[in-house]
């Protein structure tokens, strides 16, 4: 192997410790049919099954595969967070552990990033495997991430993906966003986002790791990533934007009850209640009030945001075998 291979093979896990050996496999005879460098980096994302113990086993059978064990669960996006750092490969691959994404797309998902020059490819599973109770939420929540995020992906959440290493190496993945990569990626400026219909196979081990609660989980981190990635850097165009327009309408509010007042009293001899007395003044000063409280928010944000760097992700790695 040289030292940078072709190849970077990056697949989270947790208690898939029956699919690995048969997965790792996989990836060798396709990577030794199409003569690729490669290595592969597995995440034990605190496994409570067996599953380190066979990464271990595999490294020492094939040196290209290689681990890095969490000490607690922290979640996938941490496992590719992870794995980004570590990988080395030109070309970075991502799957899922249960053999469900099939290796035989490796060589077209290459193809794609090396001679197309696809920043990112992203599968699209478009015959499922799934029980009806899972394909049409996911149905709604691509629907809606197309909608906000302007990029026409079938399948966001697909785990089979393949990036160029330049955009590995430069977007950050946290919480639970890596349903939301395309979209990092393309607030990132790594705007050649393709997508190929991959095969889904029926679950051989083990059973399904996510309930119907990650997509309310979803789409409350859609709005979350929408925001953060937008704004993150320029929070003042935010909060300042809202606040001046907040203080602007109470000030008119207020500055017309007083002319108002003041004509009916000069010019038409009349007696109005006085301003203080009138609802609609404490509308505008409670707008008045919210606006220069949320400009200040914003100024404040913007000061954070210059005067001290973002804390990089910090994940307890236990244990390594093969780096």
């Amino acid at each position: 192997m040289s030292e940078k291979p072709q190849i970077s093979v990056v697949i989270p896990a947790k208690d898939e410790s029956e699919s690995l050996p048969e997965l790792c496999e996989w990836i060798a005879r396709v990577m030794k049919a199409n003569a690729f460098t490669y290595e592969v980096i597995v995440i034990d994302d605190g496994s409570t099954d067996d599953s380190w113990d066979v990464i271990q086993q595999i490294s020492q059978k094939n040196p290209a595969v290689k681990g890095l064990q969490f000490n607690r669960n922290y979640g996938k996006s941490a496992a590719l967070h992870v794995g980004f750092r570590s990988a080395a490969g030109h070309v970075v691959i991502t799957m899922d552990a249960d053999l469900q994404d099939s290796p035989d797309e490796i060589p077209e998902l290459y193809a794609m990033i090396t001679q197309q020059k696809y920043d990112l490819v992203s599968g699209w599973k478009k015959k499922r495997y799934d029980p009806i109770s899972k394909t049409i939420p996911t149905k709604l929540f691509n629907g809606v991430t197309r909608w906000i995020s302007g990029i026409q992906l079938h399948d966001f959440n697909c785990g089979l993906k393949a990036y160029n290493s330049r955009v590995t190496k430069n977007i950050e993945v946290y919480g639970e966003m890596h349903r939301y990569i395309p979209l990092i990626a393309k607030w990132s400026g790594f705007s050649k986002i393709g997508e190929k219909v991959v095969e889904h196979r029926a679950r051989k081990y083990g059973h399904t790791k996510f309930g119907l609660e990650r997509f309310v989980f979803g789409f409350l981190d859609l709005l979350s990533i929408s925001f953060v990635t937008r704004y993150r850097k320029r929070p003042m165009h935010f909060f300042g934007t809202i606040g001046s327009l907040s203080f602007l309408f109470g000030a008119i509010v207020a500055i017309w009850l007083i002319i108002d007042k003041a004509y009916n009293n000069i010019y038409l001899h009349k007696t109005v209640r006085s301003v203080t007395d009138q609802p609609l003044f404490f509308v505008g000063l409670v707008a008045i009030i919210l606006g220069a409280q949320t400009f200040l928010a914003g100024f404040l944000g913007e000061m954070l945001t210059t005067s001290n760097p973002q804390k990089a992700n910090d994940y307890l790695v236990a244990d390594k075998v093969g780096f």
